[in-house]
């Protein structure tokens, strides 16, 4: 079921008005029920998926929990019992992430490799659909089993809450990758819906479909026009193309996280926030402190940290960082360019680093004044064209692609486009390419008033009634018109949905 659909339309007012209306203290047992129904309308058998890992991360939480309170056959006996809890959970869940999402890149790189040496080799592949969310899901029940062990939440005793924080359906399918220690304990007492709330979860809600709809899928039309053909559309087609797509799936994942965070708020649950104001980065540290930052913190507290972090001197470090960062790209698709766009922003971070003295050097010899308006958006704008070059292998179909796709940006002086009208003959005509650029600009006006700590939908909230009704049906006009009843517009999932 995707929010932008006319089923999660019908369900979540239906899912709302029976929360509210069932006695509090078994609310939970309604999400639950309603959870499991969202995640069954993509595949019911995968639901089994989703429960096997429920049931192996709690029985493994419980047990830390049962030999930490009795240390059984003494403390380092007791501590050896809970490594093989966490082992166990480790090895389970990341076994079945692999066999569905990994397996076959695995088996086909092996083949090709034996292929090219001459050996015969024919690892069977097997045709799975990819489980959606299964990435997400997994990793939130993994951080749960190393929190227990940790000592720093107590193992939930009932199985149907610990069941329901698995399986959160406004998050469930493309997170943000939720906490135990935020949402377990939510759940158990959700606060109150006021009105101030309900406006605000309206908004957010209204703000991620302006982005998805609006915006990520009307840019979608022309980025996949031209990278579906680099051999027609080379040189400024595709510059242009991987610029916009930077504001595609930003707004697409971005929309994702902020409806989600306006449906859990609705039903009294504070999501945590996944985005913020990103492309605003003066650094590429920075960036990856402002992108997907459940996911990034989740690396940084139980892989990066782990691995010693930058306990263990200068050399380990870089490898730690450098390691974490092709991982992550792996977590985001089975495949050498996702392999390759992790491994681009981890050499990113560590020549950054390596670099800092020299370019701080610079700065005081030609003294510049790191203050002024200038200096920053110079640095937003290298940061954004660093960025955005590795989106070239997130986005092309294959790393091969990715290379053609470069060497036509090099090598074909196509500039005259950008002002002779060809772009609009990349899917979007000229009306609905200008709508789209106008799109980004107010992204970035909302973005730019984030940074400087001003919500626009706290702003909206203080007004008068008056006032917020007419913003409020201004935003659902915009979407429906510029949107659901715009040009092309056809019902498409989220790009997260993928991993």
């Amino acid at each position: 079921m995707l929010f932008n659909s006319l089923h999660f339309l019908v369900f979540f007012p239906i899912v709302l008005l029976i929360y509210y209306l069932v006695p509090e203290r078994r609310r939970y047992l309604w999400l639950l029920i309603s959870s499991y129904y969202f995640y069954m309308c993509w595949n019911v058998k995968y639901v089994l998926l989703l429960l096997f890992s429920t049931v192996v991360t709690y029985a493994c939480g419980r047990k830390i929990e049962i030999v930490h309170q009795n240390e059984w056959g003494g403390v380092k006996r007791a501590l050896l019992y809970k490594k093989w809890c966490v082992g166990i959970s480790v090895v389970l869940n990341l076994s079945v992430l692999f066999f569905f999402k990994y397996f076959g890149f695995v088996a086909e790189s092996i083949n090709k490799l034996f292929l090219k040496l001459n050996i015969c080799m024919n690892i069977p592949i097997f045709d799975v659909l990819l489980p959606v969310g299964i990435s997400f899901y997994t990793f939130q029940a993994l951080s749960y089993t190393m929190d227990v062990y940790r000592g720093e939440i107590h193992a939930e005793k009932s199985f149907l809450k610990y069941a329901l924080f698995v399986s959160f359906f406004p998050q469930l399918v493309a997170g943000p990758i939720e906490r135990s220690k935020n949402l377990l304990t939510q759940l158990s007492s959700p606060s109150k819906l006021t009105i101030d709330k309900a406006k605000e979860s309206l908004l957010l809600m209204l703000w991620g479909f302006f982005l998805k709809i609006v915006i990520a899928d009307r840019i979608a039309i022309f980025v996949d026009t031209v990278y579906e053909s680099p051999e027609t559309y080379g040189g400024w087609y595709a510059i242009v193309a991987t610029v916009f797509f930077a504001f595609q799936i930003y707004c697409d994942f971005y929309g994702y996280s902020v409806i989600a965070m306006g449906t859990a708020k609705m039903l009294g649950i504070q999501l945590i926030e996944n985005f913020n104001a990103p492309y605003l980065s003066q650094s590429i540290t920075e960036f990856w402190r402002r992108w997907h930052i459940s996911l990034n913190t989740w690396f940084r507290d139980y892989l990066y940290f782990p691995l010693g972090g930058n306990r263990k001197g200068k050399i380990r470090k870089y490898f730690n960082k450098m390691f974490v960062f092709c991982i992550s790209g792996l977590w985001h698709g089975a495949s050498w360019n996702y392999l390759i766009w992790g491994g681009i922003n981890g050499i990113y971070q560590i020549v950054g680093e390596a670099l800092e003295p020299v370019r701080e050097r610079l700065i005081d010899v030609c003294r510049l004044d790191r203050r002024t308006f200038s200096h920053r958006f110079l640095n937003c704008i290298i940061t954004f064209v660093l960025v955005d070059f590795s989106w070239i292998f997130f986005r092309a179909d294959g790393f091969y692609n990715a290379l053609n796709i470069i060497k036509s940006m090099v090598r074909v002086h196509n500039w005259q486009i950008l002002f002779d009208g060809s772009l609009y003959e990349c899917g979007l005509n000229e009306h609905e390419f200008r709508l789209m650029f106008l799109s980004i600009v107010v992204l970035m006006i909302a973005d730019i008033a984030k940074k400087y700590s001003i919500e626009i939908r706290y702003v909206i909230i203080k007004q008068e009634w008056w006032f917020q009704c007419v913003a409020i049906a201004l935003a659902i006009c915009g979407i429906l018109l510029f949107g659901i009843w715009g040009y092309a517009y056809s019902e498409s999932s989220f790009i997260y949905f993928q991993f």
